[in-house]
């Protein structure tokens, strides 16, 4: 079977198709890139051949480059990888350039076949670097297609040519966002940047690229042209370098320096201006191979990539039937709950909202309603598409609109009383077999259950807020719960176009359980007299997206002193935090509750706008005059989070190391330049792992005991991914 088939016309018009065999969408191997490289050199040896259209047999062009072909080329490459990998990416550079210069004579410049690329939709990766190979680029007028290359967003940048013909054919500052952001467009946006050339009806596409072919176009690209100029200038000319200073500046503003592939491209992007285009294609390869060989650039691509698509295909789903949900409940239509209504209705499904009052139940729904306005506003969505998605949520006080609904999704109070009554509530009328959801952060599954006449149906699904904004959502099992129901809650899941992870019930969960220790560590500094400004930005500098202290007020400080008093009151003497809570009770005590009050660890303006820290913490804990190092501080912030992993990993809270890492990342943020809690320790290595741990737990206390787990893979010189694999199969 093959990826790449081709077909000639009576007009002299190759059409090449690509259509990887059992995917969805088309992926590059190494077999179909071989595919395609052989078809071209036929279609340009062929006298009877004019020209050649490169399309795709699905409705979409590509989503990129299959990420396990660089894992199995470094395997392979024994040991010298990166002379594997650097060979690997020349080649690639070697095949498109023989379709960039299509036959065309070296001197003149004369000759050639023009080649024309056809995307009917979506195009990611090489999938549009590719088509940045051909001389014009046709897109179908599709608004739901995604454009762009997001490389970036896994750890690597566009290693196939993207990079340097992006720049050169917008320049460096107009690219930027597409590479270093991994911004996508829709093909009208992808036209208007200067990304693609055309875009046509979709019955039009290939008619109008055979056109352009048959009218005998010039073929050479600009930058194979003498006296070509880069467009915005290249890095020592007056405009160019004030582009390349803003660029630098900005790429370690928002990176500060955690991720090595932002700052490769921008490498490359720099050096590849000031050399001719073949000389900076090899620039680009040398740093798409250094980065392939950090050991950060494989461990995002295993866990945002490999990791996440397993998950969200269903690798750790139990055997039952298919659970799609037809009319989902939603109990509580507070921000939560409103956001949940709202993400169902985008998937299609049915909702029926409830609250105690008509009012508060419309003003649930309304959530949905500015969600979609604001769609509009930006052409991202139709009046039609919100006239349909609000017609599929039925606002009401009414429980007796739920005896249809499969799946009940109950988002009250955090009080186990207020869910107790709901799920009796509920239960008085729904089927034997619809599947009860409490979404909760912090309470006990097995506990709620009691309140439910089949605990085998009952489960809980944590969702994160905003819940549109969120990718994951956390399911808990309880441990009565059946695998009907984690099967439903999956499905769920996959409706809605979330990253589910599954994980056993115990007090926090997983997420919860992880971000807490990481805040509190931080205020325990504070309280120590470390100075906030370190602590924040020794955060930020790991990769994390908010400092500990700023999460605070961001979560709100009045709900951290209500999680610190319910803790306190189930775990009594074993309760861990008595030190931490004074600095959160009196924070509360001077109103100061965060965001919402516009007062918190940081000072914010009428408009809610962060100003910098407060002041008066300094007031009432000053800073020591003796201020611990950077890595100090950025361990305390990053083994109080791991070892919380390592110990959910003991407890059997966590069942996969896959999950721990997918849903550190999208759950609070982890550095994801790390690829999770568990990659980051098997960077580290097990050996010096334990040994910081001892270190830190003698300094600081018994909170940073080396778990039983670690100490043994230490002893045993064993890695999370290597020890686990049996459990983590597709990664």
């Amino acid at each position: 079977m093959t990826d790449f088939t081709m077909t000639k016309d009576a007009d002299g018009v190759a059409t090449i198709v690509w259509d990887t065999v059992g995917k969805s969408m088309n992926v590059m191997s190494r077999e179909s890139m071989a595919q395609l490289s052989e078809l071209a050199e036929q279609a340009l040896a062929d006298d009877a051949v004019k020209g050649i259209i490169i399309t795709s047999g699905k409705d979409t062009f590509a989503g990129g480059m299959d990420l396990n072909v660089l894992a199995s080329i470094r395997e392979e490459s024994g040991d010298n990888p990166e002379q594997g990998l650097f060979d690997f990416t020349m080649n690639g550079h070697k095949m498109l350039r023989r379709l960039e210069r299509a036959g065309m004579d070296p001197k003149t410049n004369k000759g050639g076949k023009p080649i024309a690329a056809a995307l009917p939709g979506t195009a990611l990766g090489i999938g549009l670097e590719l088509p940045l190979a051909c001389h014009r680029i046709f897109a179908a007028d599709n608004p739901k297609a995604k454009i762009g290359l997001p490389e970036i967003m896994v750890g690597i940048f566009p290693g196939a040519g993207g990079t340097t013909r992006l720049v050169r054919k917008m320049g460096a500052m107009a690219a930027s966002p597409l590479l270093l952001e991994g911004k996508l467009n829709d093909p009208q946006k992808a036209k208007a940047a200067g990304v693609i050339d055309e875009v046509v009806p979709a019955e039009e596409l290939l008619a109008k690229a055979k056109e352009w072919i048959l009218s005998e176009p010039k073929i050479v690209k600009p930058w194979d042209e003498k006296g070509y100029k880069m467009p915005g200038g290249t890095p020592y000319h007056p405009a160019g370098f004030m582009t390349f200073v803003g660029a630098s500046a900005m790429v370690n503003g928002k990176t500060q320096g955690a991720f090595p592939a932002a700052k490769a491209l921008l490498s490359a992007v720099y050096e590849g201006a000031l050399v001719p285009f073949d000389t900076a294609l090899k620039i680009e390869a040398r740093y798409f191979t250094n980065i392939l060989m950090n050991p950060s650039s494989s461990a995002m691509i295993r866990s945002l990539f490999i990791n996440k698509e397993a998950l969200e295909k269903g690798a750790n789903r139990p055997a039952a039937p298919d659970q799609k949900v037809k009319q989902v409940g939603v109990i509580g239509a507070g921000m939560m709950g409103a956001g949940i209504a709202l993400v169902s209705a985008l998937a299609g499904i049915k909702v029926v909202l409830i609250d105690s009052t008509q009012e508060a139940a419309d003003k649930g729904k309304s959530y949905t309603t500015t969600y979609m306005d604001k769609g509009i506003s930006r052409k991202k969505a139709t009046p039609e598409k919100k006239e349909a998605v609000l017609g599929l949520i039925n606002a009401t006080t009414d429980y007796d609109a739920l005896k249809d609904c499969d799946l009940i999704v109950e988002a009250v109070f955090e009080d186990p009383g207020v869910k107790a009554d709901v799920t009796a509530k509920v239960q008085a009328v729904t089927g034997p077999d619809c599947i009860f959801a409490t979404n909760t952060s912090t309470l006990p599954i097995t506990e709620l259950a009691k309140a439910s006449n089949d605990p085998e149906k009952f489960i809980g699904i944590h969702f994160f807020s905003p819940v549109d904004k969120m990718l994951l959502v956390e399911i808990i099992k309880g441990k009565a719960t059946g695998d009907v129901a984690v099967a439903k809650a999956l499905d769920y899941v996959r409706q809605i176009r979330k990253t589910p992870i599954v994980v056993n019930d115990e007090r926090y969960f997983y997420a919860n359980r992880c971000i807490i220790p990481y805040i509190n560590e931080g205020m325990r500094m504070v309280q120590e007299g470390v100075a906030p400004a370190l602590i924040e930005n020794a955060a930020r500098q790991l990769g994390m997206p908010l400092g500990p202290l700023q999460l605070v007020d961001e979560t709100s400080i009045d709900l951290g002193a209500k999680i610190a008093k319910a803790t306190k009151a189930a775990m009594g003497d074993a309760y861990p935090d008595n030190d931490v809570d004074e600095i959160i009770f009196w924070m509360f005590d001077e109103g100061r509750l965060g965001r919402k009050s516009n007062a918190g660890f940081y000072e914010y303006d009428e408009k809610g706008k962060r100003q910098g820290l407060w002041q008066g913490l300094a007031e009432k804990y000053p800073h020591a005059e003796d201020q611990p190092d950077l890595i100090t501080v950025q361990h305390r912030l990053m083994f109080a989070q791991v070892l919380e992993a390592v110990r959910a990993l003991e407890e059997n809270v966590l069942e996969d190391i896959r999950e721990g890492d997918v849903g550190a990342i999208l759950g609070w943020g982890f550095a994801p330049w790390t690829g999770g809690p568990f990659s980051w320790l098997d960077m580290l290595g097990s050996a010096y792992a334990a040994e910081r741990c001892d270190h830190l737990a003698a300094r600081f206390g018994p909170r940073f005991s080396t778990p039983a787990l670690l100490r043994e893979m230490a002893d045993k010189g064993q890695s999370f991914y290597k020890r686990f694999a049996g459990e983590a199969k597709a990664a």
